[in-house]
């Protein structure tokens, strides 16, 4: 394996983030990469459907990442993903908070696709 494969087996300089098959169906996935120039984390979201979402993996609370290890997501008994320092609940159709100091704001949403079995950023 290259040294210039992540985590998840991709080479990141040829754009895919990770294959499709590395996110369970319902379940999250973190990855870095580029976003606007900046490195970023993302979350990843499979829905039942195989519809990838993304979000930056801050919170818009206070900015930390949602995540209470890297990669390692809180969910509420609904399925919601909560943020591992304020308790912030966010819905993953649209990464709206429903619950908790940042009720009303939305999760950063990251343009995602699916190609080839292959999750890339989208192009601008």
């Amino acid at each position: 394996m290259s040294s210039s494969l992540n985590r998840d087996g991709v080479d990141p300089v040829a754009g895919a983030l990770l294959p499709l098959a590395s996110i369970e169906r319902g379940g999250l996935h973190e990855v870095e990469a580029v976003v606007e120039g900046e490195a970023e984390s993302l979350i990843l979201h499979c829905d039942a459907h195989g519809g990838v979402r993304a979000w930056l993996n801050v919170c818009p609370h206070a900015g930390r990442r949602l995540d209470w290890a890297p990669g390692r997501f809180l969910r509420s008994k609904d399925g919601l993903l909560v943020c591992a320092v304020h308790g912030a609940s966010f819905e993953l159709q649209h990464g709206a908070c429903v619950a908790g100091p940042c009720r009303g704001e939305s999760l950063r949403a990251v343009a995602v696709e699916v190609s080839g079995g292959e999750v890339f950023l989208a192009s601008p």
